[in-house]
């Protein structure tokens, strides 16, 4: 899948894409951004509308109390 142009993913097909890629195939954030060359900003930043962010130590997007 190419996830390079992800502004024309919706917000919510791109958590579930990169929660998948997470759990499947790369260890951590820097190892998705860097083999599927994303913007780490521009997904972090797209995620956090959603009100999800980063945990490192799950290697997955969760879901946080505004």
């Amino acid at each position: 899948m190419d996830l390079s142009n992800i502004t024309r993913l919706d917000s919510n097909i791109l958590l579930g894409i990169v929660n998948e890629k997470l759990r499947l195939e790369c260890s951590s954030l820097e190892e998705l951004v860097v083999m599927y060359e994303m913007d780490s900003a521009l997904v972090t930043n797209k995620l956090d509308t959603l009100g999800y962010h980063y945990d490192p130590l799950t290697n997955q997007f969760k879901c946080y109390d505004r």
